[in-house]
């Protein structure tokens, strides 16, 4: 098997920002893809894959042992980090979720706001929420970046906890680290959320003035 025929923009984007030499979890593991790449690659030297549901951690299982790496990827049932202990990962990936289900799984770990840990963010929706929440709990956005995977605009961020947090401005919930005048792909990823604000004004004008701001910053007059 050759798992990087497996990892798409989206998964490889989430790699690019585990750091050298640290001990993974994968929470929502799917077919522990990710895990497996990063072990066989030696950015990790050991991986966690977990997933709230049996079916998808079978065939993660499947993966792990098609790659010979069962001496190093372990396969947990965990409901988001719930059976996964404070020291047994250092990178932690929570992807492929809307981002109140991530905001949630960070808000039930008990050692989320320790220094040491480093969070890997890639919602599929409401990156919007997961970036308030973000803010209001005092962990702070290092790094962001931008793909596009079967068609569509992901965000992936790179977070670890400060407690220097606070009521974010509006914009920045929609705009987090990006820089579209400086990349495409940043650019698109914010359209999408100005297309969806612009219809949302239809209802209520607030929106509407949140979007001329989301505009103003994509066209870069800020």
């Amino acid at each position: 098997m050759s798992s990087e025929t497996h990892l798409d923009n989206r998964l490889r984007l989430c790699a690019a920002f585990v750091r050298q030499g640290a001990r993974l979890a994968d929470i929502g593991t799917d077919h522990a893809y990710l895990p497996v790449w990063l072990c066989r690659h030696g950015v990790c030297p050991s991986a966690i894959a977990a997933d709230i549901n049996p079916a998808p951690l079978q065939r993660g299982q499947m993966t792990v042992e098609a790659a010979g790496l069962g001496d190093r990827v372990q396969t947990r049932l965990s409901d988001g980090l719930a059976a996964v202990g404070a020291d047994e990962a250092d990178d932690i990936v929570i992807a492929g979720m809307g981002g109140e289900l991530i905001a949630a799984i960070i808000d039930r770990c008990p050692y989320a706001k320790r220094a040491d840990k480093h969070f890997i963010l890639q919602p599929m929706t409401k990156s919007e929420q997961l970036v308030r929440y973000l803010c209001e709990k005092g962990f702070s956005i290092d790094k962001q970046d931008c793909c596009v995977a079967g068609g569509k605009c992901y965000t992936v961020m790179s977070v670890t906890y400060t407690g220097d947090g606070g009521e974010p401005d509006e914009l920045l919930c929609y705009t987090g680290k990006l820089r579209p005048a400086e990349n495409e792909i940043h650019l698109r990823f914010l359209r999408g959320h100005l297309d969806r604000l612009r219809k949302m004004a239809l209802g209520d004008a607030r929106y509407g003035v949140l979007a001329d701001r989301l505009e103003a910053f994509c066209d870069g007059d800020t």
